[in-house]
């Protein structure tokens, strides 16, 4: 381990890099003598970077067993207009996509509707499983109207997120955003793409990003693992002020 980070973080993210490649839920962590032997730290070392994971709730430990891969529990906070990379890296987790589906296609009549395009038009779909720490959290279907979507489909996907594209390559600025979440269950193809039984609960997600002059340019349906992320906000009162009593 050379790199500038304190000992216990560099094991963190040694372990960290291995969930969803060789560890996965349920799966027991290296003992402390393994950890010790393969970083050559000490017990304390090795005990502090297991409790870090612990606090960060992607590992759980049992007494008189180990420590043992969690599946992520993710609080995301709905304060802004962000994507899943930015949402994960704010949390400390790694991430990328798995892209199921590039593919230009006729506008489904909703999503016609939400990017604002006209009879016959032409969409490009994009399916992708979104990981964080190595474990699917999110199946996202994003549809873009044809003359971004044609740009964006030869992107590298599973490694570039599709808002930092829009924004630092093809030259549109996201302003702001329109949300609606409903509770709902897995059918088969989400189910399949999130590993979960099919009938799981899963939040469902309809996202429309608008850029300059108010064009819808993004839609979005994304579904989320009931079991793996809480959504948080915070509202004020109608007619309250800042710093009012309660």
């Amino acid at each position: 381990m050379t790199t500038d980070a304190p000992l216990y973080a560099q094991i963190e993210q040694a372990l960290v890099a291995r969930f969803g490649v060789d560890l996965h839920p349920g799966d027991r962590l290296p003992t402390e003598d393994e950890l010790i032997d393969r970083f050559g730290v000490s017990r304390i070392t090795v005990r502090r970077a297991i409790q870090n994971l612990v606090s960060r709730q992607l590992v759980v430990t049992q007494h008189g067993r180990g420590s043992f891969v969690a599946t992520p529990r993710i609080s995301q906070p709905l304060t802004a207009l962000t994507g899943f990379v930015e949402d994960m890296e704010a949390q400390g987790l790694p991430s990328h996509a798995r892209v199921l589906m590039v593919e230009e296609v006729p506008a489904p009549p909703e999503v016609r509707q939400a990017l604002e395009l006209p009879l016959g038009a032409t969409v490009t779909q994009i399916e992708r499983v979104r990981l964080a720490a190595g474990h699917p959290v999110s199946f996202d279907r994003t549809y873009l109207p044809p003359d971004l979507g044609r740009l964006v489909a030869g992107d590298d996907l599973e490694n570039e997120p599709i808002f930092t594209l829009l924004e630092t390559r093809h030259g549109t600025p996201l302003l702001e955003a329109s949300y609606a979440l409903q509770a709902g269950t897995a059918d088969s193809v989400v189910a399949h793409a999130l590993g979960v039984e099919e009938g799981s609960a899963v939040f469902r997600i309809e996202r429309t990003t608008y850029t300059t002059g108010q064009r819808p340019v993004d839609y979005e349906i994304l579904h989320y693992r009931g079991d793996a992320i809480t959504f948080t906000t915070r509202l004020s009162r109608p007619g309250a002020k800042a710093g009012d009593g309660l």
